[in-house]
């Protein structure tokens, strides 16, 4: 029987294989099935595919709490959505230019600031309660219904697709039923593989959750938004990570400080969470000067990324 270090390392890899495997199967389901019914690319890359994977960083964020601490939720969201701007979204550019639409740019992105500038406000005093948790929660619902609510004013084009606008299929809820199982038996494997095996070596929870595990649940927005830039679906591509860095922040954070309330360590006050907001202010300067993501901002995203990481580094 495998014990110690060599166990840890085991359940991380496959952890993060049943993440991957699990997103995988609720993107195509959630994505197939949103299709199905008649939304746009970017509203489903915005909602349904965000929160496919978003759903990694819940089921860790939620397990960590409750079995280990707040920090590794905490942690896992903050480096997450670092991750998703400057690794994902560097990756795809440097895969492909990512252009912008005015769509994102007025309606989804300016939510995205709002969940980074609330973080930091709300959690200002160093705690994140259950009355934070509430108020990100219900400015989320707000976020949704201001989505459906223009899903008529955008009108599906005409399209080829046999499949968009075909209805409900059970193959594709049968698709998002394995990837949700997969996400919490990948989510359990890669809470106690990455605790156990950093936890050994000295590194605090917050550090974990920042790095190991923030990188372990990116991996289904890096999949997502990378085929996407290959596919030439930039839309996806841009929607899946703005769309997941709202969700990290108002359905994660909010549904784990209802659970239990989350502190924040003056450290992070100062480091971690002005980082994050940079990363996404940074972002939105990129995204607003000429409505594209280039190869150069690919570059920066991801030279910004390590030096973020290696700044982790004890």
């Amino acid at each position: 029987m495998l014990s110690g270090t060599p166990l840890f390392v085991l359940l991380l890899a496959a952890g993060i294989v049943a993440l991957y495997g699990g997103a995988e199967l609720l993107v195509a389901g959630a994505g197939r099935l949103a299709l199905g019914i008649g939304l746009r690319a970017a509203t489903v890359g915005v909602t349904v595919i965000a929160f496919a994977t978003t759903a990694p960083e819940l089921f860790v964020s939620t397990i960590g709490a409750l079995n280990v601490s707040t920090d590794i939720g905490l942690g896992a969201v903050v480096g997450s959505n670092i991750a998703n701007i400057g690794l994902v979204l560097g990756i795809a550019a440097l895969i492909k230019p990512l252009p912008i639409a005015d769509r994102v740019m007025r309606r989804h992105v300016p939510t995205m600031v709002l969940a980074a500038i609330l973080l930091v406000g709300l959690g200002a005093n160093g705690r994140i309660g259950r009355f934070e948790g509430a108020v990100f929660l219900l400015v989320l619902a707000g976020f949704t219904a201001f989505l459906l609510y223009y899903v008529n004013a955008d009108p599906m084009p005409s399209t080829d697709d046999p499949d968009a606008g075909g209805g409900v299929s059970l193959r594709d809820v049968a698709l998002v039923i394995g990837g949700l199982l997969a996400l919490v038996v990948g989510s359990r494997w890669l809470v106690a593989g990455g605790t156990g095996l950093l936890s050994a070596l000295g590194v605090s929870d917050l550090v974990i959750g920042l790095t190991v595990l923030a990188l372990g649940t990116s991996l289904p927005e890096l999949a997502a938004s990378v085929v996407g830039a290959v596919r030439g679906e930039t839309e996806f591509a841009i929607g899946n990570v703005v769309g997941s860095n709202i969700y990290n922040i108002f359905a994660v954070l909010g549904i784990v400080a209802l659970i239990t309330p989350i502190e924040i360590e003056p450290a992070t006050l100062r480091f971690e969470l002005p980082i994050m907001v940079a990363f996404t202010l940074v972002l939105v300067g990129m995204m607003a000067y000429g409505r594209r993501l280039s190869r150069i901002d690919g570059a920066i995203l991801v030279a910004g990324y390590a030096g973020f990481v290696y700044a982790l580094v004890p």
